[in-house]
């Protein structure tokens, strides 16, 4: 497996809609207004999170099962910033739509701004041929709230292409979370 490049990230954006929509640079700060970059990099692309939150609250008491996942376990919020109480998570998931090739698996990784003050990232790996809105789950390990920003970098995605192609991918396989719209929750 190789790990792809900025040009190969433009190019399958490009001709193959891979990421819609598609920054071919990256986005930063400008003048005086703060962001959290988003775009292409050198080997990666940094998506955005959408401005739909579901906050995890225990305010149902409500046990987490993921065979029997309970709705009330979040609250909703449409917003253009979310706060994470301390020590919860929340989810969203990217602005971008994903058409992962079928000799690609991608992985994610958080941004380091927002490591650097104690809140994690966590997406399981883009199977090969899968699509849609990534659902990205965002832990706050701090005892204090933390603050995410929709429509600015959350995590960037590394491309990863094997030398032949996988025998079955996950739209072969019908995945339960082919075609995702939105933010998405457990299914079992």
């Amino acid at each position: 497996m190789t790990i792809k490049s900025d040009r190969w990230i433009r190019k399958m954006a490009e001709d193959h809609a891979m990421i819609d929509p598609f920054e071919k640079g990256q986005v930063r700060a400008c003048d005086h207004h703060r962001l959290i970059s988003y775009g292409t990099s050198s080997y990666g692309y940094d998506v955005r999170c959408a401005d739909e939150f579901k906050i995890f609250t225990n305010i149902n008491s409500v046990i987490v099962d993921p065979k029997h996942f309970d709705e009330n376990s979040f609250i909703d919020l449409k917003a253009t910033e979310c706060v994470i109480p301390p020590n919860s998570f929340v989810l969203t998931r990217t602005v971008e739509y994903f058409r992962i090739p079928r000799s690609v698996l991608t992985v994610c990784l958080g941004k380091s701004t927002y490591a650097r003050c104690g809140i994690i990232i966590n997406v399981t790996p883009l199977e090969p041929e899968w699509e849609g809105h990534v659902t990205i789950e965002i832990s706050n390990s701090t005892p204090l709230p933390a603050k995410i920003y929709a429509n600015e970098g959350i995590a960037q995605m590394l491309f990863l292409e094997s030398d032949e192609i996988c025998e079955v991918s996950y739209k072969d396989r019908s995945g339960k979370y082919q075609g995702q719209r939105g933010v998405t929750l457990p299914k079992a």
